[in-house]
């Protein structure tokens, strides 16, 4: 019997349930009829490697991880430059934008997310305004940013897209600005007093920064911009780009009447499938960057767009549909809350964030007590013994680590794992404090900078 699976978009969520199905396909009796469409002409990109393209590190073609013919000789109708303009969850199919209809047992829907846009870029018609969202728009503003005659750069946005963009433009040796909302840099991640670190340190790199609540004017020569006005100060800008966050790309889902949460996102229960009219439809599934999800914390809903938890709901989604066609209730599985592990490398400097901010915390009524220290992360007699900025937050009821960021030139993507794990256990301040940790002077300190943060936060004062 063949059951007829289709995805809705080829980003990372979309393409990883494809991949999953594929590495078990010869695990069960029925055939597997896969479809995956997607607007863009690509096969597998890593979108998260763009911004270093963009810096010169390596060309965009590289990201592009696997063609479409790669998948095409898998037996996949791998569909791109196609879009989806309706889906009928009564008849179970879907409709093209050139009129093909195809039926599906199984739906996937992973469309992603699409630029958060202000209203004054919106109505614009002048050129060299740009957003960062996918591959294509990495090749323009990479085309224009080569021309001869851009010399200013500006950004808007000071999340992880702005700053990786605003990166690129300085090392381009563009005149930068960036342009965001007070107080510091990644508020979604860290909080002000650990944004002000990496604020200084981009600030070398020639990055000039307004933080400040003031309005945003484009202007232009004929249809070219030329300068953008932020409060009364006119900036000259020959390149701009849009990057002031996304929005969950739902509108197909909620034109079919699925159910979209307080944040824009699907609602899905455990298993990954969507809802209508609070009750799930069994054989539809969202996932990645369109979908919200529950945060660990809090335990309010939330968005998690991070290519890290994509992967983890492909698994679910995977597990429940190979479920449901072996007969295997064991093979069911559940996405569980998020605690948003994040890492980027901007610049040189790693970013590293999991759990909640202080001010997040805050929001939910949760009290804190937090501690922060600097230290380096082996003996300083080592070559190249870098420092590392770590800050704990507890709740100060319990002092279980609710959430942690830290900013350094190694060792953080392992540190932001292994403080994850912390989070889910429960580990208090004291028992972080306490527990025995591995040594080398190559490696390691023999009393590391997690302890003197758990301390801190505990009212010790570390000994150094």
């Amino acid at each position: 019997m063949v059951k007829k699976i289709v995805i809705i978009g080829g980003g990372i969520s979309g393409i990883y349930v494809l991949r999953n199905l594929l590495a078990k396909k010869d695990e069960v009796k029925e055939v597997m009829d896969l479809t995956l469409v997607k607007r863009e002409k690509s096969g597998w990109v890593s979108v998260c490697g763009l911004p270093y393209a963009l810096q010169g590190l390596y060309d965009i073609d590289r990201t592009e991880i696997n063609k479409p013919q790669f998948f095409l000789d898998q037996g996949v109708d791998f569909r791109t430059e196609t879009e989806v303009v309706e889906i009928n969850l009564k008849d179970n199919k879907i409709t093209l934008k050139k009129g093909e209809v195809l039926r599906y047992d199984y739906l996937i829907i992973a469309t992603g997310r699409t630029p958060s846009v202000p209203a004054v870029v919106e109505e614009t018609k002048l050129r060299n305004i740009y957003t960062f969202n996918n591959e294509d728009d990495a090749r323009r503003i990479e085309s224009a940013m080569n021309a001869d005659d851009v010399k200013n750069a500006f950004v808007r946005g000071r999340g992880i897209n702005g700053l990786q963009v605003a990166v690129a433009f300085a090392t381009k040796g563009l005149k930068t600005t960036l342009f965001g909302g007070p107080p510091s840099l990644l508020p979604s991640i860290l909080d002000p007093d650990m944004g002000d670190i990496l604020k200084e340190w981009l600030e070398k790199k020639g990055i000039r920064f307004i933080l400040e609540k003031r309005s945003l004017t484009l202007k232009g020569d004929g249809d070219r911009l030329k300068y953008v006005v932020v409060g009364e100060e006119e900036i000259p800008a020959d390149i701009a780009v849009i990057a002031t966050g996304a929005r969950p790309n739902t509108k197909l889902a909620s034109n079919a009447g699925i159910d979209i949460g307080r944040h824009g996102g699907i609602v899905t229960d455990k298993v990954m499938r969507v809802q209508m009219n609070g009750l799930p439809i069994k054989n539809v599934y969202a996932l990645g960057d369109c979908v919200e999800v529950i945060d660990g914390i809090t335990h309010r809903s939330r968005l998690s767009q991070f290519a890290s938890t994509a992967v983890v709901q492909a698994k679910v989604v995977t597990d429940n549909i190979l479920a449901e066609m072996t007969g295997r209730p064991e093979l069911y599985s559940s996405y569980e809350q998020s605690l948003n592990p994040s890492v980027s490398n901007i610049d040189g400097l790693l970013v590293g964030s999991v759990g909640i901010t202080t001010k997040e915390a805050r929001m939910a009524g949760i009290k804190t007590v937090s501690g922060k220290a600097t230290k380096l992360i082996k003996a300083r007699y080592f070559p190249n013994a870098s420092s590392l900025t770590l800050k704990l937050i507890f709740d100060a009821y319990t002092t279980r680590l609710i959430g942690a960021q830290m900013l350094g030139r190694s060792t953080v993507a392992e540190r932001v794992n292994e403080l994850a794990m912390a989070i889910y256990a429960g580990i208090t301040a004291k028992e972080l404090r306490n527990m025995e940790r591995s040594y080398d002077p190559s490696l390691s300190l023999l009393i590391d900078v997690t302890i003197d943060a758990a301390e801190l936060a505990l009212g010790i004062a570390p000994v150094y």
